[in-house]
């Protein structure tokens, strides 16, 4: 695996592609479909997530992390704070 930051720098691009291990990837596979399709979230998502090695208070708080991350990146979205120079422009082209 590469450096802190370079493998940072690639889960940002596209984590699929990035040079993460197994739990790391289970976890960001997680992350992905409980943001995506939160209702879609069954127990075996959860059990992949223990076999990768993960407690039972690690995936609490790991759904806790993610949920927070959504929930205030909607509020953001929808007040359109003002973005940090790297960030994409919103989508009507507003910063």
């Amino acid at each position: 695996m590469g450096g802190a930051a370079e493998v940072a720098e690639q889960v940002m691009q596209d984590w699929q592609g990035a040079d993460l291990g197994p739990a790391d990837r289970a976890l960001c596979r997680f992350a992905e479909q409980l943001t995506r399709t939160p209702g879609a979230v069954r127990e075996e998502d959860v059990e992949e997530l223990r076999a990768a090695g993960f407690s039972d208070v690690a995936l609490h708080r790991a759904v806790q992390v993610i949920g927070y991350f959504n929930y205030i990146n909607r509020v953001a979205d929808a007040v359109h704070v003002e973005l940090e120079p790297e960030m994409p422009d919103y989508p009507d082209g507003s910063r």
